[in-house]
């Protein structure tokens, strides 16, 4: 099955939080559990989720999943309408998250804690990050 899986990231090495704000992401293209390529999609501030209507498209409109360290319920839901599955992770390596969901290692589930400001999605995971992983 292909999809295109994006990952937050704004320092462009490593999982981020707050997928709202982001506007930095990781497009991996996968094909049948395979990863086909990864490249950076950076887009200006004005078209990041905070900044956009829900209403309006969007250039990850066309994604699949979306994996992330931190994410508020409204754009969980923003994103559901569209199609789109959230999963929060403690991970930091995007191509171990990546990997991991694949794999059905990684899953999305409610859970409603993650983020001590904001209610937000957290996936639970069934193992953690190498050492070698910030």
């Amino acid at each position: 099955m292909k999809m295109l899986i994006a990952v937050t990231s704004q320092d462009k090495r490593y999982i981020t939080g707050h997928a709202g704000r982001c506007r930095k992401f990781l497009i991996y293209k996968v094909d049948n559990a395979q990863i086909l390529s990864k490249d950076l999609l950076e887009f200006p501030e004005e078209l990041s989720f905070h900044q956009t209507s829900p209403e309006e498209p969007h250039p990850l409109d066309d994604i699949s999943v979306i994996i992330t360290g931190g994410m508020g319920q409204g754009l969980a839901r923003r994103l559901a309408n569209k199609g789109i599955m959230s999963v929060i992770t403690t991970r930091k390596n995007p191509d171990a998250a990546v990997r991991d969901f694949l794999d059905g290692r990684l899953r999305h589930q409610r859970t409603g804690f993650g983020c001590p400001v904001h209610e937000h999605y957290v996936c639970l995971e069934s193992n953690k990050d190498d050492k070698n992983t910030k």
